[in-house]
């Protein structure tokens, strides 16, 4: 007689085409096919029964209703608004660590830094006023990309941009070593850090420390001598880490050159943000990196299998760093 094993529940609520619940069960029923799938959007079934929980921005409280659960996997790559549920079990939380994943933040931070170095926003307002009028173009050497965030996105694509040659720094809390990058860490190190970069690439994970990081007084310390003329940053990484109000003056009064958002502190972003219609700001939906369900649903397969034969889980988050 075989046992039968617990449930995994899916707890998504996203509100787009990727996040769509039916089809992450889909997946998983696929890959899972040896236990029960619970899809939490369509309640019955047993919250006693499950064990295992795929989540992305479950309703605070939700995961508390799951008395027998055992870990938690956390679908897309930030964690910060699970840490933030004062009810969370105090189970495993495990989060995304896959190529797929990894790749697709890597090509949005390529796309981007490109963009401003090869003057994209200054060659598509051209276009649309039919003015031919070329400016120099000076090469990739002669910009320094500051990667802050050197987890395994920002040392990922920390190395694709020396590839392409840029100039690369970056930093990180603890000490990093990453071939053709100098890397800098700590906070006595992050004002040498910013003195050196030209674009300003944000992939740090949301915590108490970092909330609203990327404001005026930041912005104010990175390099104004390079050929941009005034700084640019990318921000990719959460929402939270952004003062808003702070990016927009900077904007104004040339603090900044240009700015790429990705996420923002309400998502999805207000009809009435500025941020829509400003010439130096170049928005996405929060799609730097969509987490592809194949990919993830198989991941998680794959991490119950070892949790269950008495492997250690891998990814875990450290709940005292928040990350």
């Amino acid at each position: 007689m075989t046992t039968k094993k617990g449930t995994l529940a899916l707890l998504i609520h996203g509100g787009t085409e990727n996040w769509s619940p039916t089809r992450w069960k889909r997946r998983f029923d696929a890959v899972c096919s040896d236990r029960p799938v619970w899809l939490a959007a369509e309640g019955g079934g047993d919250p006693a029964s499950v064990q295992y929980a795929a989540v992305w921005k479950p309703v605070p409280g939700e995961l508390a209703g799951l008395p027998n659960l055992k870990v938690i996997f956390n679908l897309g790559a930030g964690v910060d608004a699970l840490m933030a549920d004062k009810t969370l079990p105090k189970v495993p939380l495990v989060r995304v660590s896959v190529g797929d994943l990894t790749h697709r933040m890597t090509e949005y931070v390529a796309l981007h830094v490109l963009m401003h170095h090869r003057q994209e926003l200054y060659l598509r307002d051209s276009q649309r006023v039919k003015r031919w009028a070329p400016k120099y173009q000076w090469p990739a050497g002669a910009i320094t990309v500051g990667v802050i965030g050197l987890g395994t996105l920002g040392a990922d694509a920390a190395e694709v941009l020396v590839r392409l040659g840029f100039q690369v720094v970056g930093w990180s809390n603890s000490p990093k070593r990453i071939d053709g990058v100098e890397c800098f860490h700590g906070k006595a190190q992050l004002d040498a850090f910013l003195r050196r970069t030209d674009i300003l690439v944000s992939l740090l994970p949301l915590t108490p420390d970092t909330r609203h990081i990327l404001n005026r007084e930041l912005f104010a310390k990175l390099n104004r001598s390079s050929p941009l003329g005034a700084p640019v940053v990318i921000n990719a990484g959460r929402g939270g880490l952004q003062n808003e109000a702070d990016i927009l003056s900077c904007l104004d009064d040339g603090t900044l050159g240009a700015i790429s958002l990705d996420v923002y502190a309400t998502e999805p972003l207000p009809s009435d943000s500025p941020f829509w219609t400003h010439p130096n700001v170049v928005l996405t939906p929060h799609n730097a990196a969509d987490t592809d369900p194949d990919e993830i649903s198989k991941y998680v397969a794959q991490q119950i299998a070892r949790f269950e034969a008495g492997l250690p889980l891998e990814n875990l988050v450290d709940p005292t760093r928040g990350y």
